[in-house]
């Protein structure tokens, strides 16, 4: 039983022995003490007073007195208006120590539900950015503690692969290309796919441009331009089988793959499935059609299909064109029926940006519609735009941050940062390397996962980088601290019943004691961040006991011991919460 569950069902018994009132325990409000008050958890006795026909102060006074006598780990108790606090003893938290550090399983939860969870989602048409970037951590970040919770999570990405989009980089490549191919020019593939596309941008704002200086309206020319009336024939002939077309599209699509993949390794996400737009979209126009049969959805004069949904305060949704062609809610409506077929989920959770709010709200209403079994399991994790301090990006104007990029950059500031500091100097090449490698995306990925999903990001590599404050480096090297101590000095035997816990001691086992807390709300709230500023709280509170308490120096041996011991289990805490987050934790640094 833990400390809340023995606090609460003591209350229940103090009211029962004071006033005559049955509560349940759930109905206990027990919160952590405020830092500035003696004491290590809150009941809040407001709630109670209704039973007890006191004040706040009498009704705790009261509560306290035979929580004090009656329940074993309440030391002493002060009440400050409606808080009753109450100090927990010592020996509890010693015992929880000794305890929950032989505990393999130590925060993992037992939800039992079977989740898919979609991340990354990019277009064959263009190189991962720092957009996906964002996407692709909390994706994987968010599974990780989805699964450490207790359930059963499918971890899946969608491929865009068809489209408008898809074929401007073809019609570029033909044009413009000459035969080259990632080989031939020494490019990642989703780079040269990539270079493109934006030529494609290039050469039709040139052409909207002649046709605007020969009298032409910018509206008129961005129709006519020649480019464009190309790469819509060429979206024609993909979807009517075009066999050329249809290898062109193989091709260049494969590029892309190969340079996602190295990506995906590099960053260190993975998937169990890959799910591609261009099989399921005809899927999709199935169940506009089982939603006409059923008078759900309705056409319109010009054979467009449509669902309303002004009853549910939203608006009237096109689902199909009138020439037949489908539109992303389409395929989206395919790509959920497959995924249940396949999974058979309780939960499906798309993680895609806040400007697509819209779009699944929609998706679920429209599966409501059609009455399928999943429809209520569908949710959107929503989260905010990743931008530098000068902006956003804009893909077709080749002005994004891309992904790769990035990682360079973060590990040759990581390089510059460590060299600095002086102390790597008896590593090898292959050590360095891995030590830059291990800081940098672990900068990278802390930085952005410390912050609420919901909020935008500004990121800003520097500062992401830095060996102080909340940072990844900070935490990693509080980590490899604890190792260092470790490989110093053996642990041995621990008499824990004569140790006389030190306040520094007691606060880091309090942290420690809170792990599972976190990851059930982490999970419950889809919330990343609740893990890692959990994990910088712990670090800097271990550099606090660090820095004031000596461990190795001048100190009795059961005493170093259990410091010792009390490091070993700060440390796996540590790695297990950097586990979840993807982040590598060095050995030495």
């Amino acid at each position: 039983m833990n400390l809340e569950q023995l606090v609460s069902e003591g209350v229940v018994v103090a009211i029962k022995t004071l006033f005559d009132v049955d509560l349940p325990v759930d109905g206990i409000a027990l919160n952590e003490t405020i830092k500035d008050y003696k004491g290590d958890l809150t009941v809040v006795v407001f709630p109670l007073t209704r039973h007890s026909k006191l004040s706040p102060e009498q009704t705790g006074q009261l509560i306290g007195e035979i929580l004090k006598e009656q329940v074993q780990v309440v030391e002493d108790f002060n009440v400050i208006k409606g808080f009753l606090n109450l100090e927990i003893n010592n020996t509890y938290y010693i015992n929880f120590l000794k305890n929950s550090c032989q505990d393999q399983t130590y925060g993992r939860g037992k939800e039992g539900r079977k989740i898919v969870l979609e991340y990354c989602g990019p277009n064959t048409n263009k190189p991962l950015h720092l957009g996906h970037i964002r996407n692709m951590l909390l994706g994987y970040s968010t599974a990780n503690v989805l699964k450490f919770a207790g359930n059963k999570v499918h971890k899946v990405n969608i491929y865009n692969d068809r489209g408008i989009a898809i074929c401007k980089s073809m019609l570029a490549w033909q044009k413009f290309g000459n035969g080259e191919t990632p080989e031939s020019t020494g490019m990642k593939g989703d780079h040269f796919v990539g270079k493109f596309y934006v030529a494609f941008d290039k050469y039709y704002k040139e052409e909207i441009s002649a046709l605007v200086s020969n009298g032409a309206t910018k509206e008129q020319a961005e129709q006519e331009a020649s480019l464009l009336r190309e790469a819509r024939e060429m979206l024609l002939k993909w979807e009517q089988g075009d066999k050329e077309i249809l290898d062109l599209w193989n091709k260049m699509n494969a590029w892309c793959y190969e340079g996602f993949e190295e990506t995906f390794k590099t960053l260190g996400v993975d998937f169990e499935k890959h799910y591609k737009e261009s099989d399921y979209y005809l899927r999709g126009k199935e169940l506009v059609e089982e939603g006409l049969a059923k008078d759900t959805f309705y056409k319109k004069a010009d054979d467009s299909v449509w669902v309303d949904l002004e009853d549910e305060g939203l608006d009237q949704k096109l689902l199909l064109r009138g020439d037949g062609t489908s539109v992303y809610i389409t395929q989206d409506m395919g790509i959920a029926e497959a995924r249940y077929q396949d999974y058979q989920f309780d939960e499906s959770i798309y993680v895609v940006a806040s400007e697509q709010d819209y779009h699944f709200k929609v998706l679920q209403l429209v599966l409501e519609k059609l009455e399928k079994p999943y429809a209520k399991g569908i949710f959107h994790l929503s989260y905010g735009l990743v931008n530098l301090p000068d902006g956003r990006m804009k893909s077709r104007e080749g002005t994004v941050v891309d992904a790769d990029d990035l990682i360079k950059e973060m590990i040759a500031t990581a390089e510059s940062h460590t060299n600095d500091l002086g102390k790597i100097d008896d590593f090898s090449e292959e050590e360095s390397k891995a030590l830059y490698r291990d800081l940098a995306l672990g900068a990278l990925k802390y930085f952005i996962l410390k912050v609420n999903p919901k909020r935008s990001v500004i990121f800003n590599p520097e500062e992401s980088i830095d060996f102080q404050g909340n940072t990844g480096p900070f935490i990693q090297f509080n980590y490899v601290r604890i190792q260092s101590l470790l490989r110093k000095q053996p642990i041995e035997t621990i008499d824990y019943e004569t140790i006389n816990l030190q306040s520094e001691e007691k606060e880091l086992i309090k942290e420690i004691y809170k792990y599972p807390q976190i990851i059930k709300l982490a999970a419950k709230n889809y919330d990343i961040s609740e893990v890692s500023n959990y994990a910088f709280s712990l670090a800097k509170l271990y550099s606090k006991f660090y820095a004031g308490t000596s461990i190795l120096g001048d100190t009795p041996a059961n005493t170093k011991y259990f410091r010792l011991q009390l490091s070993k289990w700060t440390g796996e805490v540590l790695q297990s919460a950097f586990d979840l987050l993807g982040i590598q934790m060095p050995e030495r640094m």
